[in-house]
């Protein structure tokens, strides 16, 4: 060990600003070599912000600096995971959704089909078109008490096929 490596050694140091002067372009060397090019940097930056925070000595800012870089990076690391297990919990809660939508879709096509005509097109005109009772009724020339009979019964057959 030469006089300047233990100079360094022994370094004390309690400004953040000299620290930066001093011991940046190390920092972001050592953590390419172990973290690669894309990533020192950033954590370079995010170890002397995390350095910043204390009002002490420092006595090995290499030291000082490559443990809070380490423990940015595993922090980082932890973080991705979590957004990475987040994420795919999210798409595969979304996709299960989708067959189950999908498969309820194809239900209520089938249900719906296997309709009688005239139930058919007053459950298509209330679902589908947003007609009235009133107004289904004045289309198809009969009361509304027999649009509400064959909205119920409809309704009961589509629940029930789509049971089966």
């Amino acid at each position: 060990m030469t006089v300047s490596d233990q100079n360094a050694t022994l370094e004390l140091v309690s400004d953040v600003g000299v620290l930066h002067r001093r011991h940046y372009r190390w920092l972001v060397a050592f953590l390419r070599r172990r973290f690669g090019m894309d990533d020192a940097e950033d954590l370079a930056q995010d170890a002397y912000l995390r350095a910043l925070g204390g009002d002490v000595q420092i006595r090995n800012p290499r030291a000082f600096l490559a443990e809070v870089a380490r423990r940015t990076a595993a922090d980082d690391a932890r973080q991705n995971a979590a957004r990475r297990k987040a994420v795919s919990e999210h798409l595969h809660r979304e996709s299960l959704a989708l067959v189950t939508d999908e498969t309820d879709t194809l239900a209520l096509k089938q249900a719906i089909l296997a309709l009688p005509p005239k139930l058919r097109q007053v459950f298509l005109l209330s679902r589908f078109a947003g007609l009235t009772y009133s107004e289904i009724a004045t289309r198809c020339g009969v009361s509304v008490d027999t649009i509400q009979e064959r909205m119920s019964k409809a309704q009961a057959m589509c629940s029930a096929l789509m049971q089966d």
